[in-house]
């Protein structure tokens, strides 16, 4: 498990899916553009060019990822993007930046260590 900053846990499933959402430039998109503002799903697909079940295929990926949540207004589903997901995937980030630059710095130390002898 990787524990963010807030204490809220990521197990590995949830850092997988959320990460394996955003690899995709479509579904990155479609966050960018729901955290910017709302929209219903047939909005989101009028902007791409593939079908209306496959844009709502997408939503479904970043919903179970908890990057965008869906709520009905009237007829209509409307996804909104969940800046707190974003959040905790930055600290996650920020967390193995600072694993991986402690580890440069301590690999940068012993090669400037005097060799011995």
């Amino acid at each position: 498990m990787v524990v963010d900053s807030s204490t809220q846990e990521l197990t590995d499933d949830e850092v997988d899916r959320l990460f394996r959402a955003l690899a995709d430039a479509t579904r990155r998109d479609i966050v960018r553009r729901t955290l910017a503002e709302e929209s219903t799903v047939t909005a989101l697909a009028q902007r791409y060019a593939m079908s209306f079940a496959a844009v709502q295929k997408h939503v479904a990926t970043l919903e179970a990822a908890g990057l965008v949540s869906k709520h009905r207004k009237g007829r209509e589903r409307i996804v909104r993007g969940e800046p707190a997901t974003i959040q905790r995937a930055q600290q996650l980030l920020d967390e193995l930046e600072a694993v991986w630059r402690g580890r440069v710095t301590r690999l940068d130390a012993l090669l400037a260590e005097d060799p011995v002898g």
